[in-house]
């Protein structure tokens, strides 16, 4: 179970994280000040320290996500630069947080041996990666093509519409490569600013710029014998574009403040929901590093375009989603199923999951087709 530090000054902001984090499956503590975060981190083994943007963060060696007020860039460039793994504004977006918050804890790879003794002893939680549930020839396709490829070096870009899996496909290519026992990083391109997307993939040097208090590895050095997987990559700047296309064709990058090129063994995984040949055409998107990122080709099908799929995914998701509530699971009627396949799903096989949690908590016994027509 992954342990958060939760620092705020407000007690309501520390008791709700803490209430939805437990839910979610989290251990947490709570500081208010500064001083008790240190004490707190002098005893117990944290994996992440969810920090309000005005307190300050024990130097502990413990990854941590700020959560701010301001929605500014100076505000998101300097909590970045100050070592941040993410940048989140208040309210809270929980989905994204969680999200932010398990990638943290599954990817940090810092030095534990030069970690202070309580941070040394933690232990990284590593959450199994979920099925690929489908029985159409759409998604025997896709599984197909992750058999073929995973064990070739070859970069791969996912294509597909937003929620349909293409994060799920990536890291299967990972976990069947012989590459499953190194790094699985991503990185959202669409979330990077333009002035943080150097830093944040290649690393700065202590002293680069005024907020460089250490050093900090990039994306690229963490996935280093591993995957990166660069999700969005289509809304990725121009410039943005130039420096990954560099660091592709020459294997090595160099961290800013630093004239020393370090080699990096890194197999990318990219993904999208653009059409790239028309960002292309549009000049939004360099040509050549189309090329380097589209050796493969993995598109993931919408749900629409596989409906026959969703009765296996309801009885997945009761199972699974009813698990993590501890209740039994849930049954669901014939006439409810086939309400759900006649559905246009925009929001495909996360609307799905989105669409039977709600169902499962605002439903009686079953879940009949009246809940569908009174709850979707």
């Amino acid at each position: 179970m992954a342990k958060v530090l939760i620092l705020d000054q407000s007690k309501s902001m520390r008791n709700t994280l803490r209430e939805r984090l437990e839910f979610e499956g989290f251990s947490t503590e709570a500081a208010e000040d500064e001083a008790a975060a240190a004490r707190l981190c002098e005893n117990i083994p944290f994996d992440v320290i969810l920090s309000d943007s005005s307190m300050h963060v024990p130097d502990a060696g413990i990854p941590f996500i700020v959560i701010s007020s301001d929605n500014d860039i100076d505000s998101a460039v300097r909590a970045v630069r100050s070592g941040a793994s993410d940048f989140l504004t208040k309210p809270v977006d929980m989905n994204r947080l969680l999200k932010s918050l398990r990638s943290t804890v599954e990817h940090d790879d810092t030095d534990v041996q030069s970690k202070p003794h309580a941070v040394r002893a933690r232990k990284h939680t590593s959450t199994a990666v979920e099925p690929i549930i489908g029985q159409s020839p759409e998604m025997q396709h896709v599984r197909d093509l992750i058999d073929k490829v995973a064990q070739s070096e070859a970069r791969v870009l996912i294509t597909g519409e937003n929620g349909t899996g293409k994060e799920l496909v990536a890291r299967w290519l990972h976990e069947k490569s012989h590459r499953s026992g190194a790094p699985f990083v991503e990185v959202n391109c669409a979330a990077i600013p333009s002035e943080l997307i150097e830093s944040e993939l290649f690393g700065h040097e202590k002293g680069a710029f005024t907020s460089a208090i250490k050093q900090r590895k990039g994306k690229f050095e963490q996935a280093n014998g591993g995957t990166l997987f660069m999700d969005e990559i289509g809304d990725m700047s121009l410039s943005a574009q130039a420096k990954v296309l560099r660091a592709l064709q020459e294997n090595r990058i160099s961290r800013v403040g630093s004239d020393k090129d370090i080699d990096v063994d890194v197999r990318v995984i990219a993904a999208t929901n653009k059409n790239l040949r028309d960002e292309i055409a549009k000049g939004n998107f360099r040509e050549d590093l189309y090329h380097r990122i589209g050796v493969i080709v993995i598109k993931v099908p919408a749900l629409r375009d596989h409906a026959d799929d969703i009765p296996l995914l309801v009885d997945y998701f009761i199972s699974k989603i009813c698990e993590e509530y501890n209740i039994p699971p849930k049954s669901i009627a014939p006439e409810a199923v086939e309400a759900l396949k006649r559905m246009r799903w925009s929001g495909n096989i996360r609307e799905l999951r989105n669409v039977i949690e709600r169902l499962i908590v605002l439903s009686g016994e079953s879940i009949t087709a009246e809940d569908i027509a009174v709850y979707c």
